[in-house]
């Protein structure tokens, strides 16, 4: 039975994320016949992953192990574990599909996630690895009462993790639904209990390597279409955006911008979100206690935003590429059919399918099935990453340091962890359902708009703040993952979208720029009007804090506990 298990957690590559187009991926997808070279690849990559779940399964003989691979990657190795991470198919897929639907002003979601790794770097890693153990709540919680703020801290994790979840089942069942025929339930229960099978066998060491192999066959495969691309234009952009703009609908306009954010305040909002919401992402956060020290953590962000800026300037060659070799005379590409009596041309598979008609056209049904093998290591190393954060936030955070009060045995914990994870993939399923024909790019923002209004607020004031109580950490934290989640409701992204409404009760689609501040002003109101003997006690723990946060005196021995 357990071979099985075994066998059935490797074939997790078969969830193949389409996360974030530019539309939304409504309607029926036309089914294709079965792609041989896209199953062949499948297979070759199933291998490696099932040798890498076994390997990993004898390793993890701790709680240590399970989360964190024990805390051996090298920083280098790490780096471009997060890179394989933060390149989801939101990037590959998503991104090149908004540059070749609306032009240049795609690029306003590659931008952001690419801009918050600087306060990364300065500002979190190091800090967070000489302070935490296995999760960011245990930054959060360093000086301040365990209890609440775990509760808190663990809240706006889950969240998190949800809603990044549903965009990848959305994504992921649309694209298995192109390449293999399947109907999109069926699809997404697949995605959802292969998600499930490879977390439970794993944990971090697995997932980390699958990360990394990821990463390298997704910046290859991108260099090679980028290449070919930039080839045909005679490696000049300003051929290539003249071979654009002479096809494309909306002629030179696509350069320009207001293509995507025509609304200021949105514009801002979503900015505000992708920027401070990157240091908030759980699954991105707990990537650093996978390292031994501080100085590897430093080094393993500077990896990975050299990987990343790489990689986007990729999305953003292959989005006009896209445009230039897709083209509307191909029945490969694109369907044909009368709609109000008026001739339209729909692409099969909706229009996040543009990077991977692309390949077919630069390389053919072998570089095809290559690309489509990408993208099921993507789902598999994003989703893999995001259901071991959310059952770490369960058992770790809410089980053992507050219900069992730090005295749980690791394989309680462990149990709790994967029972989390069992609920979490049904969740994803549900959602995913639910949420097939909403516009998935918004998904990606919301995630962000949540870390960034309710984790990022909370970590900031806990590592920089004297005065911060935990009243404060939790109101404030409250506050701001409530007034998100609030506003995202009532916005046009579920309020209309989802629910059917006829129009919205909150203007905006990305609530980023009320919440985030309402996080901070409440924290800080709060904690000054606080002057209970907890608050006190608060305050005085920061010196030990902030010695420990910048020298990492004491932070090994903890990570071993």
């Amino acid at each position: 039975m357990k071979r099985f298990d075994k066998w059935l957690a490797a074939l997790l590559p078969l969830a193949a994320s389409g996360l974030a187009a530019a539309d939304a991926l409504t309607g029926d997808v036309e089914k294709q016949p079965l792609n041989i070279s896209a199953i062949v690849m499948f297979l070759i990559f199933v291998a490696f992953t099932l040798g890498i779940t076994v390997w990993a399964s004898k390793q993890n003989k701790s709680t240590k192990d399970y989360y964190t691979a024990g805390g051996g990657i090298s920083g280098f190795q790490n780096g471009l574990a997060i890179a394989g991470d933060y390149m989801s198919a939101a990037s590959f897929l998503g991104i090149s599909a908004m540059v070749f639907t609306r032009g240049y002003d795609g690029l306003i979601y590659s931008t952001g996630f690419l801009v918050g790794w600087p306060i990364v770097l300065f500002l979190v890693a190091e800090r967070l690895r000489n302070l935490g153990k296995f999760t960011f709540s245990d930054v959060a919680a360093y000086r301040l009462q365990q209890a609440p703020v775990r509760l808190f801290a663990a809240s706006g994790s889950i969240l998190v993790v949800i809603f990044y979840l549903i965009a990848q089942m959305v994504g992921a069942g649309k694209l298995i639904q192109l390449l293999f025929g399947m109907e999109y339930m069926y699809a997404v229960v697949l995605v959802g209990v292969l998600m499930v099978c490879y977390v439970l066998f794993g944990g971090m060491l697995a997932t980390t390597w699958v990360q990394i192999i990821k990463a390298v066959m997704l910046l290859s495969g991108a260099s090679f279409m980028a290449f070919m691309i930039l080839k045909n234009a005679g490696f000049s952009f300003e051929t290539m955006f003249r071979q654009a703009t002479d096809i494309h609908e909306k002629g030179i306009d696509i350069l320009g911008p207001g293509g995507l954010v025509q609304n200021p305040i949105d514009a801002l909002s979503l900015g505000l979100a992708l920027m401070f919401g990157t240091a908030g992402l759980p699954h991105i956060l707990m990537r650093f206690f996978t390292v031994p020290d501080a100085k590897e953590a430093r080094k393993s962000v500077f990896v990975a935003t050299g990987f990343i800026g790489y990689f986007y300037l990729l999305t953003f060659i292959i989005g006009f590429g896209a445009v230039i070799f897709v083209t509307k005379d191909n029945p490969h590409f694109f369907t044909e059919m009368l709609k109000d009596g008026k001739t339209v041309y729909e692409m099969v598979g909706g229009s996040n399918m543009a990077a991977i008609h692309l390949s077919e056209a630069l390389g053919g049904d072998l570089f095809l099935g290559f690309i489509s093998a990408v993208a099921f290591a993507t789902i598999l190393a994003v989703v893999a990453g995001l259901a071991l954060s959310g059952a770490s936030a369960v058992s770790h955070d809410i089980y053992a340091s507050v219900i069992r009060k730090g005295k749980a045995l690791p394989k309680e914990e462990l149990r709790v962890s994967k029972l989390t994870t069992l609920t979490l993939g049904v969740l994803a399923i549900l959602f995913g359902v639910a949420f097939e024909n909403q516009n998935v790019a918004f998904m990606v923002g919301l995630a962000f708009s949540i870390a960034a209004s309710a984790n990022f607020p909370v970590l900031m004031l806990s590592m920089f703040w004297k005065g911060l109580t935990t009243k404060g950490a939790v109101i404030g934290g409250f506050t701001g993952l409530a007034l998100a989640l609030g506003l995202i409701v009532l916005g046009p992204t579920v309020w209309v979208s989802v629910l059917g409404n006829a129009e919205a009760v909150f203007p905006y689609a990305n609530p980023a720029i009320f919440s985030i501040p309402a996080a901070f002003i409440v924290s800080w109101l709060v904690s000054l009007m606080d002057k209970s003997e907890q608050a006190q006690r608060d305050k005085e723990g920061f010196e030990a804090q902030y010695v420990r946060s910048m020298t990492g005196i004491g932070a090994a021995e903890a990570s071993d506990h």
